[in-house]
């Protein structure tokens, strides 16, 4: 007897019940599967990409090479590999994204055995946190509450006795190895997520990271708005493809008692939140889950050099915008203060559609996750469940001089102002400029009066 285990968003051996059902049911022979859907790697830029082969690559070798990768419709591709090894079953973790439903609906009707559906991607998934009429949450803190009276079960061991079936698969691409300057194949693109180039990817190294990271927790709370201090954990892209559980990271928080380790489990929370909201709703992925914001006046993004682009390239004369945008370009990742400043900004100084800038993002992005990238562009632009007032409007310069006081973060992203000490760096026009910097793109003063005149207007 054989199982199948599909991998999608839990590339990992430990604390993941598909693999153990699996493992279960297959009586210790289960086929380990991973299927490249070329609707998700069309629509994934390329530092996605990349992060996705260096995880799978990380989980073969962990399989000791016998991860079965293959190209192809799932609904085509799982049937075909099930019924090459008479599979008594396929096994995965549930799916709430919109596209994700509904493919696995049409794998199910294709199979020729059952779907075994064991956990999620998430410590409490979608649709389990209900309130008093039996409906989603439109409100954090609420949910959050709920979520924490909800909560979820311990994480569990990796199993001990799996034969991986070997079986013919498609050559999986190459990536970028440390102190490599490109990657070793084109289409997995050639952006590395740090200053040294390297690619970090797999259970292991998501392992090593979060125990580093946990360490010093105590110090979240009071750091996390900080870009000049990267005081934030990074482990949204090991989330983003299941290198590590949430529910790993609560039972490890669980022992810390900090206001750090409180403000980090509500992000996971958050994060939860997001997800449940997306599955209810899914055109929320593009649209806006408060419907007055469909006659929101927007401008046109622009053609060639206009200001859609100069956003993208960090190019907007606003130090703090331009040095997350850059910091996107380069590595793939933005620290998450600095994502609210670039969105609020687009929005409500640039008066562009937030759509553009969450495509933008998803695009770039290496822990680009749907139902987080869409929800919390919502949120800046005050059209989302539980969005910010559309009237709290950033400053990005006084933003800047807050949260990077000394100029250094921006200083890293933006050469043109290293030659500007301390909080110059934030409001080069006033010290004599910097050479190769553009002017300011708008008057921040009368952007934020239009946004809020445009607000008034739909009311």
């Amino acid at each position: 007897m054989t199982a199948v285990m599909w991998f999608r968003r839990d590339l990992r051996l430990a604390d993941n019940p598909a693999l153990l059902d699996a493992v279960a049911a297959g009586d210790g022979r289960v086929l380990g599967l991973f299927v490249l859907d070329p609707l998700l790697w069309e629509r994934s830029g390329d530092p996605r990409r990349e992060q996705l082969l260096a995880s799978l690559h990380a989980l073969s070798a962990s399989m000791g090479g016998r991860l079965v990768v293959r190209r192809g419709d799932p609904a085509e591709v799982v049937p075909a590999v099930a019924g090459a090894v008479r599979a008594s079953s396929v096994h995965v973790s549930a799916d709430y994204a919109p596209y994700g439903q509904e493919r696995d609906l049409a794998v199910e009707g294709a199979l020729g055995c059952p779907l075994v559906r064991t956990g999620s991607a998430y410590a409490v998934a979608p649709g389990r946190v209900l309130n008093q009429q039996g409906r989603s949450y439109q409100v954090f803190t609420p949910y959050f509450r709920a979520w924490l009276e909800h909560g979820w079960r311990k994480p569990v061991d990796a199993p001990a006795d799996v034969r991986w079936i070997e079986a013919p698969g498609d050559e999986l691409p190459g990536v970028r190895k440390a102190g490599d300057a490109s990657a070793v194949d084109a289409g997995a693109g050639d952006a590395g997520t740090g200053d040294a180039g390297a690619v970090e990817a797999g259970e292991a190294a998501a392992g090593e990271r979060w125990r580093g990271w946990l360490a010093g927790v105590s110090a979240y709370a009071d750091e996390r708005d900080r870009p000049d201090l990267d005081s934030t954990s990074r482990m949204s892209v090991p989330l983003k493809y299941g290198e590590i559980h949430p529910r790993t990271m609560l039972a490890d928080l669980a022992r810390r008692h900090s206001a750090g380790a409180e403000a980090y489990r509500r992000e996971l929370a958050w994060r939860e939140f997001c997800a449940d909201l997306l599955a209810r709703y899914p055109r929320a992925a593009w649209e806006p889950l408060r419907p007055e914001f469909a006659r929101m006046q927007y401008d046109e993004p622009g053609e060639r050099g206009g200001p859609l682009e100069a956003w993208r390239a960090g190019r907007t004369g606003f130090p703090i915008v331009d040095a997350g945008m850059r910091q996107l370009a380069a590595t793939g990742f933005m620290h998450n203060r600095v994502r609210m400043i670039v969105a609020s900004f687009l929005v409500k100084d640039l008066h562009i559609h937030w759509k553009y800038g969450a495509r933008w993002f998803m695009r770039s992005l290496r822990d680009g996750d749907l139902a987080s990238n869409a929800l919390n562009w919502q949120w800046v632009a005050g059209c989302g469940a539980d969005a910010a007032p559309y009237f709290r409007i950033f400053n990005p310069v006084t933003q800047g001089l807050k949260f990077d006081p000394s100029g250094a973060y921006v200083r890293r992203w933006v050469p043109e102002l290293r030659n500007l000490d301390g909080k110059a760096a934030h409001e080069p026009w006033k010290h004599g400029g910097a050479a190769g910097y553009p002017d300011q793109l708008v008057d921040h003063g009368e952007a934020r009066r239009e946004a809020l005149r445009r607000y008034e207007a739909i009311r």
